[in-house]
């Protein structure tokens, strides 16, 4: 790879990370508000799922358009790593900026007031996690903004290293050699 494609297949992962970012982001708000509207749960969970084949058609476009319909199996990994390293950082900024300055208790306090439901009660009681839920609940009501960040900075690269294999897989394309 000469240093004129790298450069091109940075810019289009930054490209399709930001948009990558923007299904995450929007995943994240539906979560958030889905605590206490269950449907949008279900909508987070959706986008959450859809995030693998997005990826794999921002890589068909990038084939398709910028490398002429021929990508290999290693540099199709590497734009969709790239494009989900892209996606992590701002989905952890956008979620460090909510911790930091807009959730104010918000997400700690409605798991608070559904545990303090009878069907939260009877939840815990059926599972038996009431002593762990409430040692995880001071867990997580002492991370920082920036921990909760980091963590799903770190998952989502983590996520994106794994999922890159098979998207790689199922998209590269190699070239036709034709003999006349």
């Amino acid at each position: 790879m000469t240093p004129e494609e790298f450069y091109q297949l940075k810019a289009f992962a930054r490209q399709d990370g930001a948009l990558l970012s923007l299904l995450w982001i929007s995943s994240f708000a539906c979560y958030i508000l889905g605590i206490a509207t269950p449907m949008l749960g279900t909508v987070a969970l959706m986008l959450i799922l859809a995030s693998p084949f997005f990826a794999a058609n921002r890589l068909r476009h990038f084939r398709d358009g910028a490398r002429e319909g021929v990508i290999s199996f290693m540099r199709g990994y590497a734009y969709t790593a790239m494009t989900f390293f892209y996606a992590a950082l701002l989905l952890a900024a956008a979620m460090y900026i909510y911790f930091a300055f807009i959730d104010n208790g918000y997400l700690l306090g409605t798991i608070h007031q559904f545990l303090g439901t009878k069907e939260g009660k009877q939840l815990l009681e059926l599972y038996g996690m009431a002593d762990q839920m409430q040692a995880n609940l001071k867990a997580l009501a002492e991370m920082r903004p920036i921990d909760y960040a980091v963590n799903m900075l770190s998952v989502n690269i983590t996520i994106g290293l794994v999922l890159g294999l098979p998207i790689a897989a199922v998209m590269k394309k190699e070239a036709v050699n034709s003999k006349l």
